[in-house]
């Protein structure tokens, strides 16, 4: 499960560009503006605040225009360079970006980016002599950063991304990521620009895995954005990429703690009922395997196995007697024992896993047509893994000794999911399991299967 994290008031205040909001039509006015706003402006938070407004910084009347019927046209300006006038009355040189945000149609407010420029003249000296500005805010900055133009192809870099790559620009620009990682990671990094230029729709905060230079895998969160031209026509993309392995490292650590723990509870259930448990992990054999033949990737099967391997934990508190019953059960402690899924659900509900594994669990004697319990769901109301575990339930039981009988076999067990074929049991599920044992020739087709551990 991730986490979301609350963005710190004041670190708008803390960056090196001014931020602000004003109002537009009846009323407007300036509502906010951060710290380096003020600050390159001359101006104090009560005089921004009290009836100045965007209009009042523009100092050429063509650029005001300009800017305005742009902002009015395309809602929004990206990178344009123009000149407010300060406090003192001095030129101030910026590169503006905003956006016109609208309310039931009607635009309500302006949000902005200024960033400083030396001047006009000065800036373009410094950009010829191989000094550019924005390069060096880029540069800054400990995320990678770069901008890609509508083939994809890498425009600009700053440091940190360079450094990855050899920390030689010459050798990335121009070139895509097909020339830096593997197809497949390639192939959905090429997938998500061209989303990105097709539809002008943000990708935010997408985690994913990345394959270095080196050879090692991290973990990342990655922001991609449109770049538009003075026109509003998409031109690019930029990204920012920030390397979360180290937080990823800790997430896991402590998931696997917690998963340690419910698998002393299950040991402790084994010494109880030597029968329940050794049931839980043949059902995760099982399980893997029809997981494997639908196309499941390592990280779904870790999930299923755990689930199976769990999803008896409840019966440690059913009394001993009623489990290891002989005989058949009376109405009374047939109740008993279909409470260990509530059992089993109550002991790990309150657990963060990055998976719904408190779901998983307490779904699996549910059935497709809303016979099953707990809750009697039905069809897609419940977990396709507790979907699963239903049917690999089905084959350990009945083809194994039971304290009150003898093993069915699979013959029989296959004609049990052939009758609840999908009215108690996925139909889909079903004959990915049935398709199994016609392969290993009528032979149960999880004895041989790999087995999966937690740390896999």
């Amino acid at each position: 499960m991730e986490r979301q994290e609350t963005m710190d008031p004041t670190m708008f205040d803390r960056l090196n560009v001014g931020i602000f909001q004003c109002r537009v039509g009846p009323g407007k006015g300036f509502l906010q503006a951060n710290k380096t706003f003020l600050k390159m402006l001359g101006y104090s938070k009560k005089d921004v605040l009290n009836g100045m407004t965007f209009d009042d910084l523009i100092v050429d009347k063509k650029d005001k225009q300009r800017l305005l019927s742009n902002l009015k046209k395309n809602g929004k300006i990206v990178l344009s360079e123009t000149t407010f006038q300060t406090k003192k009355n001095k030129i101030l040189w910026v590169t503006l970006s905003a956006h016109l945000i609208k309310k039931n149609g009607r635009a309500k407010t302006i949000e902005g980016i200024i960033q400083r420029l030396p001047s006009a003249r000065g800036f373009h000296d410094k950009v010829s002599n191989g000094i550019d500005p924005l390069q060096t805010f880029l540069d800054s900055i400990p995320d990678a950063i770069y901008f890609k133009d509508r083939k994809n192809q890498i425009t600009r870099v700053n440091k940190f991304y360079a450094d990855g790559f050899g920390g030689k620009m010459e050798k990335i620009i121009g070139k895509t990521d097909f020339d830096f990682f593997p197809h497949e990671q390639a192939k959905q990094m090429f997938y998500d620009d061209n989303y990105v230029l097709r539809t002008g729709k943000s990708i935010v905060g997408k985690i994913e895995k990345s394959l270095l230079p080196n050879g090692t895998w991290n973990q990342v969160i990655t922001t991609k954005v449109p770049i538009y031209d003075s026109d509003g026509k998409i031109t690019g993309t930029m990204g920012i990429t920030r390397d979360m392995t180290a937080q990823a490292n800790l997430e896991r650590e402590r998931y696997t703690m917690v998963l340690n723990a419910l698998m002393v509870l299950g040991k402790a259930l084994e010494m109880r009922d030597p029968y329940t448990q050794s049931h839980a992990r043949d059902v995760g054999e099982i399980a893997i395997e029809i997981g494997r033949a639908m196309k499941f990737d390592d990280e779904k099967l870790l999930r299923l196995k755990i689930a199976a391997e769990l999803h008896d934990l409840g019966k440690i508190s059913i009394p001993l007697d009623i489990l290891i019953k002989p005989g058949k059960l009376s109405d009374l402690e047939y109740r008993i024992i279909k409470e260990h899924t509530n059992n089993c659900y109550n002991l790990v509900k309150d657990i963060e896993f990055p998976f719904p594994l408190a779901e998983i669990i307490y779904q699996h004697h549910e059935r497709m047509d809303g016979s099953g319990y707990p809750r009697g769901l039905k069809g897609n109301q419940i977990a396709k893994e507790a979907r699963i575990l239903a049917v690999s339930d089905v084959l350990e039981a009945m083809t194994h000794h039971r304290p009150y009988r003898a093993a069915l076999g699979i013959k029989k067990a296959a004609e049990e999911l052939k009758q609840g074929y999908g009215t108690k049991y996925d139909s889909k599920i079903v004959a990915v399991a049935l398709k199994l044992i016609k392969q290993n020739k009528g032979k149960p087709f999880w004895k041989n299967s790999q087995s999966l551990t937690a740390n896999d």
